[in-house]
């Protein structure tokens, strides 16, 4: 059960307050953390925004942006993660959470490790932005256009710009009163939707020619390795679009994208459609996430590989 009261007592007796996204960031993560810490600082706090893998170059443009830094040697009184649904995803700011006074989780994600003593979680939320935007106004701290604009960049990007199934009443409700705050949507849907930079371009073309299919045409699976990084010059944020691609494939039920982060790591983004539940498998491997959207990491060896996709064609009995 949520007790706004203890968090907005620990938010409004502390001095000093980290803020931290997951690693390898996204809109919702870096909207969510951008519009808590741009709030707090209203309120006197010396506030810190972490995230351990910097900010990807479609969202430095985020009022705010160029405050993150990347690790933190200072102790703080409150350590507040965004959209993170286990300690491990914090990365390097972990160091920062075990020496807090408080740790506060803010997170929508269904499955989940807690690991913080207050926690702010709703599975119902589409975004963290959703969980956000109520505990500005119940701090009674205006929400003015910078603010607005990385709240709204998180739900838009984390609903897919509102086509996802997690889209409820309350997310155009939210919707409607930030877009008051003279937020150029033009602006943030070209810098979230439009903006695609030729490493991106190519890369996702890699990915998606070596998209293999399995059950008929229902299981979708692609890697991309660190000479295909090498190779284009590109970044590991270049293809973070490809396993919703792969999923929006005609028959596709589940997609498996994986990652080569070194020789002994891949990371696994899992996507599905419909009630299939691959958080389950990202569970077993460690991670964690939403019936749809899951992630996870695991050895970079094919027999890993193939227990995982053995496992996601199970769900599809």
């Amino acid at each position: 059960m949520v007790n706004l009261k203890l968090i907005k007592q620990k938010i409004l007796r502390a001095k000093r307050i980290a803020v931290a996204s997951h690693i390898n960031p996204d809109g919702d993560s870096l909207g969510s953390l951008l519009s808590l810490g741009l709030a707090l600082k209203k309120l006197g706090k010396r506030v810190y925004l972490l995230s351990p893998d910097g900010v990807p170059k479609r969202y430095r443009r985020l009022p705010g942006a160029g405050g993150i830094i990347r690790k933190l040697n200072k102790p703080v009184d409150l350590a507040v993660a965004v959209d993170c649904s286990n300690r491990e995803i914090l990365g390097r700011s972990w160091g920062t959470f075990q020496k807090a006074k408080d740790i506060l989780e803010i997170d929508h994600h269904e499955f989940r490790r807690p690991f913080g003593n207050i926690r702010l979680v709703d599975t119902r939320a589409a975004a963290v932005g959703e969980l956000i935007y109520p505990l500005l106004k119940d701090l009674k701290i205006n929400i003015d256009t910078a603010i607005a604009q990385n709240l709204l960049t998180s739900v838009v990007v984390e609903t897919d710009s509102f086509r996802l199934p997690n889209v409820r009443p309350f997310t155009f409700e939210i919707c409607h009163d930030l877009m008051k705050k003279k937020v150029d949507f033009y602006k943030l849907v070209d810098m979230v939707f439009w903006s695609k930079t030729k490493e991106s371009t190519i890369l996702s073309g890699i990915c998606m020619a070596r998209c293999k299919f399995l059950k008929n045409g229902r299981l979708a699976w692609s890697i991309v390795r660190q000479k295909d990084f090498r190779n284009q010059k590109g970044k590991d944020e270049d293809v973070d679009p490809v396993a919703d691609e792969m999923r929006s494939i005609k028959g596709v039920r589940i997609a498996v994208f994986f990652r080569e982060k070194d020789n002994s790591t891949l990371r696994v983004s899992l996507r599905s459609k419909g009630k299939i539940n691959v958080a389950g498998i990202a569970e077993h491997f460690g991670g964690g996430g939403h019936f749809d959207v899951a992630g996870c990491s695991i050895a970079n060896k094919p027999k890993a590989m193939n227990k995982l996709l053995a496992m996601a064609k199970t769900l599809l009995k």
